[in-house]
């Protein structure tokens, strides 16, 4: 089993302090919109890796490669923005602790901030994606076990506000990918319990806020 400490979208304070070092877990995991800082406290306080992908509120990281300590954009040397030591998993198949993940950042087009694609966008990203995910199965016949990802499926824990609506593509992923979970931000519940959401084979989870996650390898 992996243990993970799963965040996205809200801060929580208390674990922004010495007390997270109280978690005994082998990964973090972030699913977007949250201070790149608090990723960085979080691997740096547990020890522990962290894989992440974009929401629609975090900054542009497209355009950037890494080797080793040194960061690449365009063909120039750039400084990262995004977490030091953090693993930008968007458009990406990661194998991380044990686990493999596919990521699939960002939020639907709304306005003109980064990270957002229209429908046409996200599905031409997400068959890359699959094209990945399937060239390393057939390498090493290893399945994805999370796809991780900022929005929800369309109508499947998304919101009818347009901000908030999910990615219809994200349905014919999981139908290919097939992944063990699905987990996301970006639906707020304010309170309210968030049931899990079953997709064939697939359990979709929100993860706003943070959990402490077990995935069977």
């Amino acid at each position: 089993m992996v243990k993970a400490l799963v965040v996205a979208d809200e801060v929580d304070e208390r674990l922004w302090t010495d007390a997270v070092r109280g978690f005994s877990v082998d990964l973090v995991i972030g699913a977007g919109d949250l201070p790149f800082k608090y990723l960085e406290f979080l691997a740096s306080a547990l020890d522990r890796p962290c894989v992440f992908v974009p929401g629609n509120h975090d900054p542009d990281l497209s355009g950037f490669t890494r080797y080793g300590g040194l960061s690449m954009k365009d063909g120039f040397p750039a400084e990262w923005p995004g977490p030091q030591g953090g693993i930008n998993a968007d458009g990406r198949v990661v194998d991380i602790a044990g686990l493999r993940i596919a990521g699939l950042g960002g939020s639907i087009r709304y306005n003109d901030g980064p990270n957002q694609w229209t429908q046409r966008q996200q599905a031409r990203r997400a068959r890359k994606l699959v094209r990945r995910a399937d060239w390393k199965r057939r390498r090493d016949g290893r399945a994805v076990d999370i796809l991780l990802t900022h929005s929800p499926p369309l109508h499947l824990g998304d919101r009818d506000d347009p901000p908030h609506r999910g990615f219809d593509c994200l349905h014919r992923t999981i139908a290919r990918l097939r992944p063990k979970w699905l987990l996301h931000g970006h639906i707020h519940p304010h309170g309210e319990a968030v049931p899990d959401r079953v997709a064939g084979s697939t359990r979709l989870r929100n993860v706003v806020g943070h959990q402490v996650m077990e995935f069977s390898v």
